[in-house]
Order: C-alpha cells, then structure tokens, then sequence
C-alpha cells in the first residue's frame, strides 16, 4: 500500500511541475473531438469523454508496466 502512495504522490508531482513551469504542453487536454460542451444562457456543462479516455488508457498502460 505505501508503494501505491509514494507512486502516485511522484505522478501527483509530475503533473503539478507540468502545470506550473509549462502549461502549454497540456493545451490539448479538454479540446479533443468527442470532448462535448453545452451551453446555455445559465449554464455550461463539459463532458470531457475522449480526454477521459485516453487519459485511463495512458495509464492502464503505466500501471501494467509498474506491475511486471
């Protein structure tokens, strides 16, 4: 279990130095064909499926290499 901890607060890291010294690099994230946004006068809703989905690919694929 403390494995698990110290590996996701290093992803954890890893994504917050991205962010901070260089957001342009996630620009794309949330702009995907299939991500879907409504919009009305009220409100908005972001229905970001195709980030979700490559994002829980990358890191299916990340968790089976960690594993072996």
């Amino acid at each position: 279990m403390g494995r698990w901890i110290i590996i996701a607060g290093l992803i954890l890291v890893a994504i917050g130095s991205i962010l901070q010294f260089a957001p342009g690099l996630l620009n794309w994230l949330g702009k995907l064909p299939g991500d879907m946004r409504f919009e009305s006068q009220r409100s908005t809703v972001f229905l970001p499926v195709t980030s979700m989905i490559l994002i829980s690919i990358v890191l299916t694929i990340l968790i089976n290499l960690i594993k072996r």
